[in-house]
Formats: C-alpha cells, sequence, structure tokens
C-alpha cells in the first residue's frame, strides 16, 4: 500500500502530542495511581477531575482524569503555534466537512473540539497555563520519574484512509509495518510532528480505540524501579508486557495498566526525525523484532484491547493483520 509523502505546508501547524483526556470511575484511586506509582505530579483535583503532569513539563497538565459512570478516552490533545492556527484548522475542518466547535476548558486558551472522519476525538489549543517545571525537584521524585508525555498510539479500522488523513495534517511517518508480497498492506504506522519516532501511530485493528499514551523516562533502570514498584504495591497483574526493547523506534519499554484497564507505555531511547529528507523504515510484519528486538511476541490482550471513545461506535477493521502473537 502507498507510503504518504511528507507535507511540509500542512494546512495548520500543530506542534506535537499534548495531553490525554480519560474518563475513570473512581477518581481518588486514579489519581493515587498515577501520582505515587507512575510519579506523575498533581496540579489540581477536586471531586470532578484531576489534572497532572511530568517533571519536566511547562504546561498545566498532560492528563486529565474525569470522574465518570464508564471508564473511557474522551480527548487526545495536540498543541498548535498560534491562535490563528486554531482559525486555519476550524476553517480546514469545515471545508472537509468535519464537525468541530471552539470550547472552554480548565487551565487552557481557547479549544477546539473536533472528532476526525475515523471518530477519533480531538483538542487542539495553542496556549495553556503554564507552571514551572519540577526536573531538578529530586524531592518530589516518584515511581519511574515521567519527564513528559510523548505520544498516542491507536486502534483504526481504516488503517491506510487514517495515515493518509494525518499525513494530509502534516504528520511524517518515521517507521511501518506492512505485510509482504505484491499488494502487501501497511498494517501500522509511527507519525511525528515533533521531530522524534512518533506522536502518533496508527494500528490495525478494531477503531476507534486508543490503544496507549507513553510517557519518557530519564532511562531503562527507571522502567525497572516501575516494575518493582507495582509488583510492591499490589499492581502486579497491571504489568501487562515487558520491559523490552522495541525493534520499531528502538525504545525501551514496559506497558501497563492504570485501575480502569487504560493502557500506558513507559519508556525511553528512540530517536530524532526531524531531519526534511528522513526516509521511513519499513519493517515485515512477520518479523519478530519489530516488536521486540530480543524477539519476544506481545501478549494477545496488546492487540486486543483498548480503550473506546466516548460516544463512537467500535468498526472491525478492513482486513485482520496476520501477526505474530505470545501463546
Amino acid at each position: 500500500m502507498p507510503v504518504p509523502q511528507h507535507v511540509f505546508d500542512p494546512p495548520f501547524n500543530i506542534i506535537r502530542s499534548s495531553h490525554v483526556v480519560l474518563d475513570v470511575v473512581d477518581l481518588d484511586k486514579s489519581v493515587a495511581f498515577y501520582e505515587n506509582i507512575i510519579g506523575l505530579h498533581v496540579e489540581d483535583h477536586d471531586n470532578i477531575a484531576a489534572y497532572l503532569r511530568g517533571s519536566e513539563e511547562h504546561q498545566h497538565h498532560s492528563v486529565v482524569l474525569r470522574k465518570a459512570d464508564k471508564a473511557a478516552a474522551a480527548r487526545l490533545g495536540f498543541k498548535v503555534g498560534s491562535e490563528a492556527d486554531l482559525d486555519k484548522a476550524a476553517s480546514w475542518f469545515a471545508e472537509n466537512g468535519v464537525l468541530y466547535a471552539f470550547v472552554d476548558r480548565p487551565f487552557q486558551g481557547r479549544t477546539l473540539h473536533v472528532t476526525d472522519p475515523f471518530g477519533y476525538r480531538l483538542e487542539l489549543y495553542a496556549t495553556m497555563e503554564k507552571r514551572p517545571h519540577l526536573l531538578r525537584r529530586y524531592e518530589r521524585y516518584k515511581g519511574c520519574h515521567p519527564q513528559r508525555l510523548d505520544h498516542f498510539n491507536v486502534f483504526a479500522a481504516e488503517t491506510q484512509d487514517t495515515i493518509d488523513f494525518y499525513a494530509k495534517l502534516g504528520f511524517r511517518l518515521t517507521e511501518y509495518a506492512e505485510e509482504d508480497g505484491d499488494g502487501g498492506r501497511i498494517a501500522a504506522a509511527w507519525m511525528h510532528r515533533k521531530g522524534n519516532v512518533h506522536d502518533f501511530a496508527i494500528t490495525n485493528g478494531r477503531g476507534p480505540r486508543l490503544h496507549h499514551f507513553a510517557y519518557w523516562v530519564p532511562g531503562p533502570l527507571n522502567i525497572i524501579h516501575l516494575c518493582d514498584v507495582m509488583a510492591s504495591n499490589g499492581y502486579i497483574q497491571n504489568l501487562e508486557r515487558g520491559p523490552g526493547r522495541h525493534g520499531i523506534s528502538n525504545a525501551f519499554f514496559l506497558y501497563i495498566r492504570d485501575p480502569d484497564g487504560h493502557r500506558i507505555e513507559l519508556y525511553c531511547s528512540d530517536y530524532q526525525t526531524m531531519d526534511h529528507d528522513h526516509e521511513p523504515l519499513r519493517w515485515s510484519l512477520r518479523d519478530p523484532r519489530r516488536q521486540t528486538l530480543w524477539g519476544a511476541p506481545a501478549p494477545r490482550s496488546w492487540f486486543e484491547q483498548g480503550s473506546e471513545f466516548v460516544g463512537e461506535a467500535v468498526r472491525e477493521p478492513v482486513f485482520v493483520a496476520d501477526v505474530v502473537i505470545a501463546d
């Protein structure tokens, strides 16, 4: 299937992935998990929502936890370059028949809500309240010392169409997994705006669903330490996959599940991709090193389970990818 061409003059300027909004059933339990186990910092917390961030982040929040009757993914947040980019985005969505609305959101400036043609609920903004970063406040470090939110990964029912749509918005392809042979279809793609391997990854599967969101940590030992923290605090069943090293992105990783089942990746060690002539790296879908460089396949849950988006019906994929799954 076709690899999209890089677009260097997109209709509006998305800077990077910024934050995720999650619906959770037990807000206090979720806050305790994200603060005391993972190690994020609580900036604001009431009986309706909590706002947390990593120690490197100046922005007020990179994850919002909202109390709800049912766990779900509510919004994926992206920062744009300016207020003018919000207006350009609204115009582009209107021209392309995509519904949008400007809304007020706590601690953020003017915010644009849009649901893309595939059911991903997005939140675009240009300004957010700033806080002093906590990078050198080592006395406040907990868990795996998460520094910053890095990317989202979603299940897509229409993988190629979703890739092509985000390529039009300036997301550039860095790596992809493809079937072998003539007419091989792309089953997963890693796309970026900020100059590392990805801000937005698109994976074939029942969608739209959020597969995971990821935080960058200082190094592999932080990830190993988190395994010890979770095991000694009664969360051993929430350790889903890893630690390990991906072939794709070269990232050292760990996948965990929060109390509501939302999947979080903690990772480090990927690489820079900002050169305009950076060429995407192709992986065979059957190459065991792409999932884990050491050859260990992912568990079935990693391919089948994800967080549904609020109000969006989940569709079966256009095709079923023939992937290697652990027994």
